[in-house]
């Protein structure tokens, strides 16, 4: 991995971006050390074939000045042939340049690429909650592909450009130097001005590449919120807004194309005036016999060989500054320090036994609203506790510390007595599962969502367990698929049902097979026939693994151990299903309640626990 500076020590927000800056692409530098003698090699060439281009005009001095001019037949053969093997060397050394050029500057890229991909990974859950994902979009794909095309397009001809300029102005100024310094004074006007243009045109460039990331996160939204949008029958609303957008873009794209005219046309024009200014004096040098004709064949060759690099320097400052910009937003991610960092320690037969102690909680961005508090729980190697509490009393962060979602703000959880911030990342991940309430499916096969828990490596799932886990999740529907496990589910997999998401998402926790389950009100979204049978084969799972199941119906309930009940952040009761419902009025209440929020009557009037469990 490249190896990326430390300058940055503030955690970057996205509302007050950091200016962009050369210092931003020359942090970016590790990422070409790899490739040092690829560099090398473009620059080597490219002076090289700066050294052929101003051969070519020198050796048709020659011609003109030589043998034309004293008619002599014979040196031309050679000197022509000469001129053609310059033209011939020089093509070689473009195509050269090109190949090693594009070779470094693709891996460099492909190393960025994977560097903030792994960060973006490396991140917690709080980064994620506040960058719209429109915005990292446009840092992995557009924001790169400014970096890379200025490495290997930019970088290597500013700099050769302003080396010919430089050389082709000193071989003129000794020609004759009345012509030079018209030449070297052109140079004024066009450093004055590139001055101006890149304060402007950074200012441009970075409010054109958030916008795009702004226009990305709409696109996204769309695409994934379809059904939202058709439901509500939203359609022309979301396009007028995406319109709006799109709008202020174009505006915002409009002012960079019109400093960018203006400052190209600027330089089209200097070097055609110092051309025109260069025929006219140096036809009257040439007529008071100051310059021969062939030199000032060579001298106007020589002038026009400059047109290009003068005129090219617009569209190079342009993308310099977009590299520049696109280098301070890529920054803006590989300068933040993961929050959660890997411990170094192994468990070597873990029993899983999971226990917090004292634990609070508060997310990074509020760390005066207390989550959970004091929040203390002993659950023993094979046991399943049941959590139950209502909306927003903590459960689905008390579920996120486990595998270190998110890191407590105190005290401490444990599994088999070790503090799971001193655990390697990857080998708690491994000890740990999770089933989500609102599963993310991903776009590929049945199979591999399934087996995404399994290391293909080093521990690859069988056919066999796979069969297993989707009778467990009574997820048999994948089976009838056209394609069998083999059919790849759509983006977050929206061709699915609720209840059918769900039951793969159960099904990829139980193929991890982890020591420790976390299943996060996982069932709610199945009918009560499926729920029933999705229960009864959890119970051999869950008979060897120790699980939290965070529950809002009493049959999931009854799969539990015990039970924990959480209020207002704490955890205030722990005990048998039984015992609870009979001695705590929270907890009856909790699970008494329908889904419209009424209370059942026979709850109420003391029916008899057996009833309830009837009802259920």
């Amino acid at each position: 991995m490249a190896t990326i500076l430390p300058d940055a020590d503030l955690e970057p927000d996205p509302d007050q971006p950091p200016p962009a800056s050369v210092r931003s692409l020359w942090r970016l530098r590790g990422y070409l050390r790899p490739h040092l003698w690829s560099v090398a090699l473009m620059l080597l060439t490219s002076l090289a074939v700066v050294g052929t281009s101003i051969g070519i005009p020198l050796v048709t001095q020659a011609i003109i000045d030589g043998p034309i001019a004293d008619h002599r037949l014979g040196p031309i053969l050679p000197l022509g042939l000469l001129a053609l093997a310059l033209g011939v060397v020089e093509a070689a050394l473009i195509w050269l340049r090109r190949w090693v050029q594009s070779t470094a500057v693709l891996a460099m890229e492909t190393t960025m690429r994977h560097d903030l991909y792994r960060q973006l990974q490396a991140l917690p859950m709080s980064f994620h909650s506040r960058w719209p994902a429109g915005q990292l979009l446009s840092r992995a794909i557009q924001d790169l592909s400014a970096i890379r095309r200025f490495s290997g397009f930019g970088l290597i001809f500013l700099v050769v450009n302003i080396v010919q300029v430089l050389a082709v102005t000193i071989i003129l100024l000794g020609m004759y130097w009345p012509l030079g310094l018209i030449v070297g004074g052109s140079a004024i006007p066009i450093v004055w001005l590139s001055m101006r243009f890149e304060k402007r045109y950074v200012v441009l460039s970075r409010r054109v590449q958030d916008q795009q990331g702004d226009l990305a996160t709409l696109a996204e939204e769309g695409a994934v919120g379809f059904r939202v949008i058709k439901a509500f029958g939203r359609s022309e609303h979301v396009a007028a807004e995406y319109e709006r957008q799109a709008q202020k873009l174009h505006a915002q794209s409009m002012d960079k194309v019109r400093l960018s005219a203006r400052f190209w046309t600027f330089l089209e024009v200097i070097p055609n005036l110092a051309v025109c200014v260069v025929l006219v004096v140096g036809a009257i040098g040439a007529g008071q016999g100051a310059l021969t004709t062939g030199e000032l064949v060579a001298f106007i060759t020589l002038l026009l060989s400059l047109v290009w690099p003068v005129s090219s320097l617009g569209v190079i400052l342009a993308m310099a500054q977009e590299a520049m910009t696109a280098a301070a937003r890529l920054l803006e991610i590989l300068d933040i320090e993961p929050a959660i960092v890997s411990g170094t320690e192994v468990i070597a037969e873990p029993r899983g036994h999971l226990r917090f102690e004292h634990v609070d909680f508060a997310f990074p961005d509020a760390p005066d609203e207390i989550v959970l508090r004091d929040v203390c729980l002993d659950v023993a190697p094979g046991e399943t506790v049941a959590l139950v509490g209502g909306t927003g009393s903590g459960k689905t962060a008390f579920t996120a510390l486990v595998p270190r979602l998110h890191d407590v703000t105190g005290g401490r959880v444990t599994i088999d007595g070790v503090d799971v911030r001193d655990l390697e990342l990857d080998h708690l991940r491994s000890l740990v599962a999770t089933a989500f309430e609102d599963p993310t499916l991903f776009s590929m096969s049945a199979r591999e969502n399934l087996t995404l828990g399994r290391s293909p490596e080093t521990d690859p799932a069988t056919d066999a367990e796979v069969e297993e886990a989707i009778d467990v999740a009574q997820a048999g529907f994948v089976r009838d698929l056209p394609w069998g496990l083999d059919t790849r589910i759509g983006e977050q997999g929206m061709a699915l049902s609720g209840g059918q998401r769900q039951r793969l998402a159960l099904a990829r926790a139980v193929i991890a097979k982890p020591r420790i389950l976390v299943l996060d009100d996982t069932l709610s979204a199945l009918d009560v026939h499926t729920e029933k049978l999705v229960e009864e084969a959890l119970q051999r799972v869950l008979g060897t693994t120790t699980a939290i199941v965070v529950a809002h119906r009493a049959s999931t309930v009854l799969l539990a151990d015990r039970v924990a009940l959480l209020q207002d952040g704490t955890i205030t009761h722990v005990g048998q299903h039984r015992t609870l419902l009979a001695t705590v009025p929270a907890y009856r209440d909790l699970l008494s309640a329908d889904p419209d929020g009424a209370e059942d009557d026979d709850l109420d009037s003391g029916v008899e626990l057996d009833s309830l469990e009837a009802h259920v």
